[in-house]
């Protein structure tokens, strides 16, 4: 059963969307699948911006020749190559031989080291202010490297003001009961599910997603039409805004984040208590997370939304507990600037983790850590360093 939609004029869905994947990227858990968005672009001539991935084949395959009706396609227009959305690409080659690729010049050799298929003598390699005539509509590219690729490129549509994005502007989940942005925020999950893809997919690379954004900057734009999630329309202003703020590594409310690590249920009581503290003494949201109980990828993105980190851990194996560890790896490997800390420590004969902690969060860029260190003794903490600890908090945050 085919099942395609009609954005604009000319431009037609064609993806789909699997639900039954469980993690993507083999990583990061889906609670709701994932889409694949792919597209065709009619003038004269008829293009298709890129494929699908292979768990959803027959279905793409379904739409694309539904919306051809019998004709074949033009052009296969490659803006990335990462294999969900690239793993048809030599066979749709193979199916419609007169069909030409486009794409940067990386293309071609990363389309043979995945797929074992060489596609160069039907392909033509493009750049910034190169264009594409499809008889009655243009389609110009501007390269964005490292958004999240080395070749990848979006493509513009001028007749319509359409621009095909690649993976930016994407989100975690399937379509429901439509594909544009207006369906998806009947979804209450679907804000914490763009900011979870894009802070974890992307989050590294937040220099080129601006420079990125600087050049659609210059672009008159009507529709964005990424690789995932929903196509953009009505909501054009609230994704551009969010992805400068999260590009640019900007807290979007002042607030803390406060994760903790805990073995016994000691180091989870204390902070416990001093989250509710902050909250109380500060009058900002406060978010508490389990590190041992929570995927790192929604820690990742309450980082990014909230202003302050509160790290709290026990010392385990004479280092640190490594749930709380491996998340600071997380925020150091993504790039995550700017933000204060403040660190808790447990330890019963011979703490470590504050040290370590503190070590870690110093190697963080922009990074401001609060004095004093919370100590815990096993199960034992004294009440005036509680306050005093969670006064320095909340006078950061401004109470």
């Amino acid at each position: 059963m085919k099942n395609t939609v009609k954005i604009t004029d000319g431009i037609t869905w064609v993806g789909a969307s699997d639900r039954r994947l469980a993690l993507f990227e083999n990583i990061f858990p889906l609670t709701d699948g994932v889409a694949y968005n792919a597209y065709i672009v009619r003038g004269e001539k008829i293009a298709l911006l890129d494929t699908a991935d292979s768990s959803v084949v027959h279905q793409y395959l379904e739409n694309v020749e539904s919306e051809l009706d019998g004709r074949e396609p033009d052009y296969l227009i490659i803006n990335h190559m990462e294999p969900d959305h690239c793993s048809l690409v030599a066979d749709l080659m193979a199916r419609w031989p007169k069909m030409q690729a486009v794409g940067t010049a990386k293309v071609p050799t990363l389309i043979k080291q995945f797929f074992g298929a060489d596609i160069s003598d039907r392909f033509t390699a493009v750049t910034d202010g190169d264009s594409l005539d499809l008889g009655g509509r243009t389609l110009h590219f501007v390269t964005t490297p490292m958004v999240h690729w080395p070749e990848v490129m979006v493509t513009y549509d001028d007749r319509t003001k359409t621009l095909f994005s690649a993976d930016a502007f994407g989100s975690f989940g399937a379509h429901h009961g439509g594909i544009f942005d207006v369906d998806h925020f009947k979804n209450p999950a679907f804000e914490g599910e763009a900011r979870r893809y894009y802070t974890n997919i992307v989050g590294k690379y937040g220099p080129q997603v601006l420079a990125a954004l600087k050049k659609a900057s210059a672009l008159d734009i009507e529709y964005i039409c990424p690789l995932h999630g929903p196509v953009w329309h009505d909501k054009i202003s609230w994704t551009l805004e969010k992805h400068a703020a999260w590009a640019s590594y900007t807290p979007e409310t002042r607030g803390a984040l406060v994760v903790y690590g805990s073995m016994y249920g000691n180091t989870a009581s204390v902070a416990a208590r001093v989250a509710r503290e902050i909250a109380e003494k500060s009058g900002c949201e406060v978010k508490l997370m389990d590190a041992s109980g929570t995927d790192k990828s929604y820690l990742v993105s309450e980082a990014f939304r909230l202003s302050h980190i509160v790290f709290a851990a026990p010392t385990y194996n004479m280092g640190l507990y490594p749930p709380v560890r491996e998340f600071i790896d997380d925020l150091e490997a993504l790039w995550v600037r700017g933000r204060t800390a403040a660190v808790i420590e447990n330890g019963s004969w011979s703490p470590a983790s504050g040290k370590i902690m503190r070590e870690k969060i110093a190697a963080l860029k922009d990074f401001t850590l609060l004095e004093p260190t919370l100590t815990i003794r096993g199960a034992s903490v004294d009440e005036s360093a509680i306050n005093a600890f969670c006064d320095a908090v909340a006078a950061s945050l401004g109470a």
